[in-house]
């Protein structure tokens, strides 16, 4: 059951109308400012009535210094999972996020940074993406390449396609034979996990796979390189940011204290890579004000899809106050991962 589910029809639509005006406006909505403005054919009285109805039921609430009302975060949820429409992506927008990404579209860092920049500026928020997670990426197979009697090459064949390679140090020279055995044992016991599979399980998986000391001894090198070897250190290990001038002129923004709790945000790049690589198999996400469990994002909503590249997910959306066009930007920031998605592939 929804919270709506205890609004009347006359609550709702009165509901919808505060919080569009809201949105577009950024005062604080009166009776009358929702009868001008809207259609809802009842008189400016009654609407009255009908919003502090609605501010009882904590969905909207009065400013200290207005005599109008602002639609709270469970008023936005409503809108959002109930009462919004929502709109596709504008041609002329996509047709500038094509141009945009196109021209980037060989380097995943650069074509998610400049993803966040336009998504950012075509929203008026902040741009936000995390690459592909290789943690996710399922081993196909893993070849030991000897470069010299103290250095082993692991290559790592992903089932994206991808490959990864990383050095291992060798206290002693080991036989072709000996490095042979050892790839063996790994293909045999590794193949078909993820990354983060395989660093979670390796030391249970080579408990007992050791047939001679050297053996023994090249497996716990690899386990005590595991977290190097495993790790996922690809872009999704870092958040990308687009640039928070559409935001500066936000009416939310606008005294030096607020424009500094923006400012601090955008520093907190852990809270955010955090935020975002929790959504990372969500879908579509939109997380309203006190919904985020974290104090440094009252007041804030976070709009992201996600978008797949072989095996592995990333996350992309935008950043901003909860006043938002949502329609508008979910429309948006879906069709951007997509974009996004198909230039990954």
């Amino acid at each position: 059951m929804h919270d709506s589910d205890f609004l009347t029809e006359r609550e709702r639509r009165v509901l919808e109308a505060v919080i569009e005006t809201y949105i577009d406006t950024a005062e604080p909505v009166g009776s009358q400012t929702v009868a001008r403005r809207s259609s809802l054919g009842i008189s400016s009285a009654s609407i009255r009535t009908t919003m502090s109805e609605l501010e009882a039921k904590q969905y909207l609430f009065h400013p200290h210094t207005s005599a109008g009302r602002i639609p709270t975060d469970r008023a936005y949820r409503t809108y959002v999972d109930v009462l919004m429409r929502r709109e596709p992506a504008a041609s002329n927008d996509r047709a500038h996020l094509e141009v945009e990404l196109t021209a980037v579209a060989n380097a995943t860092d650069d074509l998610l940074k400049r993803a966040a920049q336009v998504l950012g500026i075509l929203t008026q928020e902040l741009g936000v993406a995390v690459g592909p997670a290789l943690e996710e990426l399922i081993l196909e197979r893993m070849d030991l390449v000897p470069v010299s009697t103290e250095r082993l090459l692991l290559v790592l064949h992903l089932r994206s396609g991808s490959v990864r390679t990383i050095y291992v140090r060798l206290p002693n020279a080991l036989g072709i034979a000996m490095v042979e055995e050892v790839q063996r044992v790994l293909n045999q016991r590794f193949e078909g996990l993820s990354l983060r599979e395989i660093r979670a399980t390796a030391g249970e998986r080579l408990r007992d796979a050791g047939t001679s000391s050297e053996v023994s001894d090249l497996f716990d090198i690899i386990l005590a390189e595991g977290e190097g070897i495993f790790r996922d250190t690809d872009t999704g290990d870092g958040i990308l940011l687009g640039s928070a001038a559409p935001l500066v002129d936000q009416p939310e923004f606008a005294t030096a204290e607020k424009m500094r709790t923006l400012l601090a945000l955008t520093d907190k790049r852990d809270l955010l890579q955090d935020a975002l690589m929790q959504r990372r198999q969500q879908g579509v996400t939109i997380s309203i004000g006190d919904e985020h469990g974290d104090p440094g994002l009252l007041g804030f909503t976070m709009v992201t899809s996600t978008y797949r590249r072989g095996d592995a997910t990333g996350v992309i959306g935008v950043l901003g106050p909860t006043r938002m066009p949502y329609s508008k930007i979910i429309g948006l920031v879906e069709h951007t991962s997509r974009l996004v998605e198909g230039l990954l592939h």
